[in-house]
């Protein structure tokens, strides 16, 4: 999409983008785009982030914890992780994901549960070992 052709809910979703998962993430998403992905990831830019991820009534801390129990009850490792990541940004903390990953054994299934823990708990140890990146 070229800057020309930017929608508002683009340049907003980008923005929350950035804020949630990091310029270093999102530059590095934009730079392995190519012309086969490019629709997507303007659909994902101004569906999730303009008009999900930029609506007033949640902050970004109560988005993350929904966000990582619903992706732990879908299954979805890498988005896990990412978005555990993201808790830096956000401001959830390790016990907001602890609760909600209780929430996804009773909803969801103890095994969808026990595999997210075990994703949340490398990612947090690889978060303690590197400096915090910045901003």
């Amino acid at each position: 999409m070229s800057e020309t052709n930017e929608s508002e809910r683009y340049k907003a979703g980008m923005a929350v983008r950035r804020q949630v998962l990091g310029d270093a993430h999102v530059d590095r998403a934009t730079a392995q785009m190519t012309e086969f992905d490019a629709d997507f990831q303007t659909f994902i830019t101004e569906g999730a982030w303009g008009s999900v991820w930029s609506r007033p009534h949640f902050t970004k801390r109560e988005r993350s914890i929904v966000t990582i129990a619903l992706l732990a009850a879908l299954g979805q490792d890498d988005e896990v992780a990412m978005h555990v990541r993201a808790t830096r940004n956000t401001g959830a903390t390790k016990e907001d994901i602890k609760e909600a990953l209780m929430h996804v054994a009773v909803y969801a299934g103890v095994p969808a549960a026990n595999h997210a823990i075990k994703i949340v708990k490398k990612v947090y140890a690889e978060m303690e070992a590197e400096p915090e990146p910045r901003k």
